[in-house]
């Protein structure tokens, strides 16, 4: 069996405060892409975990993998005494903005809910991902949402605007740390996130750590001019905490000229050429 991690897409994330606990209150509008990293499982007698792909290198140690550590609750949740051979294909870059581990640990959660055949009980995974960090939720459902609280309040919103919309998605390669930049915001609340429709309340958001992420990587700055730049683009903007920047684009002729554009001038940077998932996988939740 195999699952995909789709890669994350803040739309718009306004921060809005310091909570005492020392996480930040945010608005965040939640996309998915269609790609991301794959995950297979296999039998085993214990959990493992192999890595392989582009970004693999860079997977943290098992102790501190998220994705056994999501596997571990899961199967002491149920009670489950089976193990599982997870390998996983690393194709996002890490520390990008995009989900990467997040994404990755909820894919563990839908594929080992499967593969051991517990019970559909997708409040008891949303419970789970809660422990892992706050965007597991998000990417368990993997769906267009409304995220407020630590980004873990989630209510579902309509994808019908931007449903199959085409999405570039580009880095510049270099790894920016989510915890440097919260540190780096410069606590102005800007106010809330706009109602309505969510391609129109995207467009009228704006991502409050960009200027923190820019201090810190200011590559960022290349990439949102050459998206900016680029024909047919809806809407152009940084992902989370960088460094990772989205364009989405009118048409899939024009997200690809501006993917070619941006190979020729930038060889080094890192593309990927897709488009936004509306809904949830049935199987999934």
């Amino acid at each position: 069996m195999e699952e995909i991690a789709y890669a994350k897409i803040n739309l718009a994330l306004h921060v809005r405060g310091r909570a005492p606990d020392g996480y930040h209150r945010i608005e965040t509008l939640f996309a998915f892409a269609e790609e991301g990293d794959r995950l297979v499982v296999s039998e085993g007698e214990e959990l493992s975990l192999d890595g392989e792909g582009e970004f693999a290198a860079s997977l943290p140690p098992a102790g501190a993998n998220i994705v056994l550590a999501a596997a571990r609750a899961l199967r002491q949740r149920y009670a489950v005494s089976r193990g599982a051979a997870l390998r996983l294909d690393k194709r996002l870059p890490v520390a990008a903005g995009i989900g990467g581990g997040s994404a990755d640990a909820a894919a563990a959660l839908r594929l080992l809910q499967r593969w051991w055949r517990l019970p559909h009980e997708p409040e008891a995974l949303l419970a789970i991902g809660r422990t892992l960090g706050a965007d597991v939720p998000a990417c368990i459902v993997s769906a267009p949402l409304r995220g407020e609280g630590r980004g873990d309040d989630l209510v579902a919103v309509d994808g019908a605007s931007i449903a199959g919309a085409p999405l570039l998605l580009v880095n510049p390669r270099v790894p920016v740390a989510t915890a440097a930049v919260f540190g780096a915001w410069d606590g102005v609340d800007r106010g809330p996130l706009a109602a309505g429709g969510l391609l129109a309340a995207a467009q009228a958001g704006r991502n409050d750590l960009e200027a923190a992420a820019l201090a810190i990587a200011p590559q960022i700055g290349d990439v949102l001019a050459a998206l900016a730049a680029a024909k047919g683009v809806r809407l152009a903007r940084m992902s989370g905490s960088g460094a990772t920047c989205f364009a989405l684009f009118a048409s899939e002729a024009d997200r690809d000229a501006a993917s070619a554009a941006i190979a020729a001038r930038h060889p080094g940077w890192w593309r990927c050429a897709t488009s936004l998932r509306a809904t949830l996988q049935s199987r999934s939740l």
